[in-house]
């Protein structure tokens, strides 16, 4: 696997957290600089480990994980965005725990995204001849993922100051269709 197509594959694989992240930074009132940072790390982490973890299991755990990611990420997603599309429509001075971000919230929301990334990673241990190349390959797809999610969070931030209180129910409505298409590309297209 040559280095362009471990960058294809990082910005690949960083797209749903990028999502999510922009969602983060629309909908979210307590994101400042540091939890722009935590929530970029948390997605670059994930997204990092898992290829990881991958990579060590090796072919006999893909066929357990495969079977049931879809529906992990369709329910984990699904409900994050039901409940922001719930909170919408509450009155704008009852903003309550969903008007802020959780660790707990971000953590589901960095496992949820990055299921895909452990069968990636079940791949490299297919195609790659050594553990480095399989830790460096990781370490991109983290420092990528990092990026986008660092950059995604103020794109959100400043679209999400422009939508005001509509900005949660385009993000519960991203997260749900994130979740969607995870499952429509793991049940008819894989």
């Amino acid at each position: 696997m040559s280095i362009i197509e471990i960058l294809i594959l990082a910005v690949g694989l960083s797209m749903d957290a990028f999502a999510v992240s922009v969602t983060n930074g629309m909908t979210k009132k307590n994101i400042n600089l540091p939890w722009a940072f935590g929530i970029a790390a948390c997605f670059g982490v994930f997204q990092g480990l898992m290829p990881t973890i991958g990579y060590f299991l090796g072919s006999t755990f893909t066929q357990y994980v495969t079977q049931f990611d879809h529906y992990i990420a369709l329910i984990l997603l699904g409900f994050i965005g039901g409940k922001m599309l719930v909170d919408a429509f509450k009155k704008e001075d009852e903003c309550d725990s969903s008007c802020v971000l959780t660790v707990g919230a971000l953590l589901v929301q960095g496992v949820a995204t990055s299921i895909d990334a452990l069968a990636v990673g079940v791949s490299f241990a297919a195609v790659m001849n050594s553990m480095s190349l399989a830790m460096a390959a990781a370490a991109i797809i983290t420092v990528t993922t990092f990026a986008f999610c660092l950059a995604g969070v103020f794109i959100g931030k400043k679209f999400g100051d422009m939508l005001n209180n509509k900005a949660q129910i385009v993000g519960g409505l991203i997260l749900i269709a994130i979740g969607v298409k995870i499952f429509v590309e793991h049940v008819f297209f894989s």
